[in-house]
């Protein structure tokens, strides 16, 4: 995967949070159980998403291969401090 297909995931995971977020403010019972786990799932993968960008870029500066770098566990990455 390269970084303008990583861009563009995140890009579509963002446009799909904000939809479920606005939905949830224009009905009167807000986000349902359903919309609650999509949105959670959507912030894992932005976040693994931008794991791997930043990991790719990062070695890319060190003269290392970006295609070596892989997709973390959610648990791995959700672990750390923002």
């Amino acid at each position: 995967m390269d970084d303008t297909t990583i861009l563009s995931r995140i890009s579509d995971l963002v446009d799909e949070e904000h939809r479920l977020r606005a939905q949830a403010q224009t009905t009167e019972t807000g986000t349902d159980d359903d919309a609650r786990t999509r949105l959670r799932e959507l912030e894992e993968s932005l976040d693994q998403c931008w794991d791997l960008l930043r990991r790719r870029r990062a070695a890319r500066q060190a003269h290392g291969d970006p295609e070596a770098q892989g997709v973390r566990p959610v648990p791995e990455v959700e672990r750390y401090l923002q």
